[in-house]
Formats: structure tokens, sequence, C-alpha cells
């Protein structure tokens, strides 16, 4: 083992046997598994269409292609791509909290995914008024607690998560920076077409 992996192996048994507690248990399973913790993004794909109107659906339409882009980079490309072992299946004493599938490690999808939807709320919010301020710091701190989460229930590696969280946040400004590239060139070009040949 190569001495990052070896850092981020006593960084996993660090973080799994010593930053834990039993009253957290719930609330990182809860975090951890998206069936659970789903509806919360519904109140977030809510506040945003409150916020912002039409412009909302816009938002969500970005933000969704940014979960694309993240999960295809994480679990489409690196995961076949490095083929790394989970924790809880190599580590004697790793303390695994939920069921996990023999899927491959490296790099972590629900960080991704997560920091992805966080990355957008971000450009689009973060300039807002106080109660769109909090909205992104709620969004940021959920999409870090996911990614703590897979540490903390034993199924990957610190530096998984790391890794996760950068394709996230590259994927929402890859989507942001899309959507505005198209929009420039292709939307504006037509409604201008448009707009010409009723004068």
């Amino acid at each position: 083992m190569d001495m990052a992996g070896e850092i981020d192996t006593w960084a996993f048994r660090w973080i799994n046997a010593y930053l834990v507690h039993p009253a957290l248990d719930d609330l990182m399973v809860f975090l951890t598994m998206f069936k659970l913790s789903s509806h919360l993004f519904l109140l977030a794909a809510l506040y945003i269409l409150v916020r912002k109107g039409r412009r909302g659906i816009v938002v969500l339409a970005v933000a969704l292609l940014a979960v694309a882009i993240a999960d295809y980079t994480a679990s489409g490309i690196l995961k076949p791509l490095f083929q790394r072992i989970r924790p809880c299946f190599v580590i004697d004493g790793c303390r695994l909290l939920i069921d996990q599938s023999r899927s491959y490690s490296f790099a972590s999808s629900h960080a991704a995914n997560s920091a992805a939807v966080a990355s957008v709320v971000w450009i689009v919010f973060s300039r807002g008024a106080l109660i769109e301020q909090l909205f992104v710091f709620l969004m940021v701190g959920y999409a870090f607690l996911v990614g703590y989460s897979r540490i903390y229930v034993g199924v990957h590696y610190p530096g998984d998560v790391l890794a996760g969280i950068m394709i996230g946040c590259a994927s929402g400004l890859l989507a942001y920076m899309a959507f505005s590239w198209a929009f420039k060139n292709v939307l504006q070009s037509i409604q201008i077409r448009k707009s010409s040949s009723h004068t």
C-alpha cells in the first residue's frame, strides 16, 4: 500500500472508531440512506420553486444535470477504473451500520451527488438575501454530513468522500456553465430570430 493509501486507511480507522457516538448512529444512517432522507431534497426543491418561481425550474434542471454528471463520473467511470474495495470488507473491526453490497468504493457517489446539488445552490443563492444564504448554509452542511456519514457507517474511506466532493463541485460548476452557454448562444439567438421575423 502506498503512503496515501496508508494515511487514508489510518484516517478511516480513526473516524470510524473514535469520532462516533451511539446517539448519532440513527442520524448517520438516516443521512446516508437516500430512501430515508430523500424528502429533504423534495423540501429543498420546493423552496427553490417558491423562491425563484419559473426560474426555479431551470435551477432544478441544472441541479439534476449536475447530479447526472457527478454520478456517472463517480460510479460509471472511477469505480470500475480503480476497483477499490470498500473498507468494511477489508478492515478488521470496521464499525458497519448498514447492509452494503459488494460494489467499489472510489469515489463516493453519495458525496458527489449531494455536493453537486449544494454547489448549484451555492452558485445561484449565495449572493441573495439572508434567508437564501441560510438555505445555502443548510445545503452545504447537509452535503458535508452525507459525506461524513459514509465514513461513519463504514462504507467509504475519507479519500473516497473527498474525491466525491471535488467531483460534485466540479459537476455543479460544469452544469451551470453549460446552461449559461446554451442560454446565451442558443436560446437568445432563437428569441432574436423570432422577434426579427415579426418585424
